[in-house]
């Protein structure tokens, strides 16, 4: 098993830390996957940026579309010129998080890279879309070579004993509307 990085908390920049990391490891050739869990949408500039940076970077999302809530009836939010419906989380939203993992299984033994982004995994593991028992089996089994990353609010605590890395990141200051400004929040 190689390092375990963990990136949680409420502030923003849990997924662009991850990010950085896959970048700089593309930067020295290393075979780089991203595997998005609860995520579905395209047009974010680390799934864009794919074709480019082949073959050292693949990313993968294992979401529905529609964001999601807890509270209720959908709503409709605007991303951007985006219009999403947020819906309350699903059996579906589950069979999604369980393909995402058996996935991540399947491709470490098969292209065995250097970096794993398992991105918003915490959140999965907190809404109960994963089994915790079942995340850290795979953690412990991975390949010396790889070094791996795990993002997302609420990480259980069983995940900080696990890690290597553990930062909590929380939101010091921020504006009262939140931008959304391409390249920079997606």
């Amino acid at each position: 098993m190689g390092y375990i990085y963990l990136y949680t908390g409420t502030g923003a920049g849990k997924t662009t830390n991850a990010l950085g990391l896959a970048l700089r490891s593309v930067g020295h050739k290393h075979k780089v996957i991203i595997i998005q869990f609860l995520k579905w949408w395209k047009n974010t500039g680390e799934y864009k940026i794919r074709n480019k940076l082949k073959p050292y970077y693949e990313i993968y999302q294992f979401g529905r579309p529609g964001w999601f809530k807890l509270d209720g009836s959908p709503k409709v939010y605007r991303f951007g010129k985006k219009k999403f419906i947020v819906r309350n989380l699903s059996d579906a939203d589950k069979l999604f998080a369980k393909k995402g993992l058996e996935f991540a299984k399947k491709i470490v033994k098969e292209k065995k890279p250097h970096l794993l982004v398992l991105d918003e995994i915490n959140l999965a593991l907190h809404w109960k879309l994963l089994d915790k028992k079942e995340v850290i089996k795979f953690l412990k089994s991975l390949p010396k070579r790889t070094d791996v990353v795990l993002t997302g609010r609420f990480a259980p605590k069983e995940l900080y004993k696990v890690a290597h890395f553990v930062n909590v990141i929380k939101d010091v200051k921020f504006p009262k509307k939140i931008p959304t400004t391409k390249g920079i929040q997606y």
